[in-house]
């Protein structure tokens, strides 16, 4: 589990180990290394994140790739990646919006840095 003693997290850049976990009033409390001030958010080191399943990527993998729609025309680059109730979103730098779904989203290349989109699903250049 990830809140096992022993358990590495990083809170505010720095590596931190959590020394013990109990649960108080149905809550999860854990006890680190080294003090942190309360509500200093943890993370999971990235090494120790498993691989994603096929298909599927982490947000951290897509901040930042550039986004093309099909017959090459640039539409951004993603700045984040929206949770949404029907799918996720993605975010561009540009101001666009596309839906994180197969019918929009044709390939994700991490190695490019780039995902395809088809076309249809951003505005066409002149329009306002």
């Amino acid at each position: 589990m990830r809140f096992e003693p022993g358990a590495e997290l990083v809170a505010s850049g720095n590596v931190v180990r959590v020394e013990e976990r109990k649960r108080s009033g149905g809550r999860l409390v854990i006890r680190l290394d080294h003090p942190v001030p309360r509500g200093t958010e943890l993370a999971v080191p990235r090494s120790a994140l498993p691989p994603p399943e096929p298909d599927s990527y982490y947000v951290f993998q897509l901040v930042g790739l550039e986004v093309v729609e099909e017959g090459g025309r640039r539409l951004g680059a993603v700045s984040d990646v929206a949770p949404g109730v029907a799918n996720d979103a993605l975010e561009l730098d540009s101001g666009l919006v596309l839906p994180l779904v197969d019918a929009c989203v044709r390939e994700v290349d991490l190695e490019a840095g780039r995902i395809l989109v088809s076309p249809g699903f951003a505005p066409d250049q002149g329009a306002d």
